[in-house]
């Protein structure tokens, strides 16, 4: 069985992220946030979608994230 996975890297995003989401969350097995230093409300809307938050300290590296 094929699954699909969204991972996505966030950070101040709580503007746009419930709409990116809403458009898209019925489609994923999965969705997979990581966050690089919010200040916003950009963790508690996503974790009304997933559990599967990840904090992660920006270094300039979107490959590292």
């Amino acid at each position: 069985m094929i699954t699909i996975s969204l991972c996505m890297i966030v950070k101040n995003e709580e503007t746009v992220l419930a709409r990116c989401l809403d458009s898209i969350a019925d489609l994923m097995d999965e969705i997979i946030i990581v966050d690089t230093g919010s200040t916003d409300k950009t963790k508690e809307i996503a974790s009304q979608y997933t559990s599967n938050i990840y904090d992660f300290t920006w270094n300039g590296n979107f490959a590292d994230a």
